[in-house]
């Protein structure tokens, strides 16, 4: 009768000891948290397409979210006017990590005929990539870059 009480109770110690695991850095759903604002980076000419497209003047949110094989990106940006589209997170470096930092350039085309957009919510643009667990694997940061800033996010 000791024994199976004994037993109980050390599972019962066990399983509840695995609730702080739920806010640990071993989970990997808390790799990447809220994303900080930086200065802008220096860009190389490293990008493995060549690209017409501005960057958006700067990126105001950059969220990631966990998937099921992998990560998805997600960053949005205030436009001076609206009707700008075809809106790409373009890979630096090839789509690998330089030190650990993966970087993307936050690019939009621009409209054929400005249109003054009369609230921010209509001037506001998002861009999203899709990241294997292998690309997460060797990234320890991840960077979008705009015109006037970036933002980053770390494990």
């Amino acid at each position: 009768m000791k024994a199976p009480l004994t037993l109980l109770l050390v599972a019962t110690l066990a399983v509840s000891a695995c609730g702080g695991l739920r806010e640990s850095r071993l989970n990997p759903r808390n790799w990447f948290g809220s994303s900080t604002e930086d200065a802008r980076p220096e860009l190389g000419p490293t990008s493995d397409v060549i690209d017409g497209r501005p960057l958006v003047p700067a990126v105001t949110a950059m969220t990631i979210e966990s998937t099921s094989s992998g990560a998805i990106v997600r960053a949005e940006a205030v436009m001076p006017s609206a009707g700008w589209w075809d809106a790409q997170l373009l890979p630096e470096n090839y789509g690998r990590p330089v030190g650990g930092v993966l970087t993307f350039r936050f690019v939009a085309a621009a409209p054929v005929t400005p249109a003054p957009g009369p609230t921010e919510a209509t001037r506001t643009i998002t861009a999203v990539v899709a990241l294997t667990q292998a690309q997460l694997d060797t990234a320890s940061e991840i960077v979008v870059v705009g015109e006037t800033n970036s933002r980053r996010s770390r494990r």
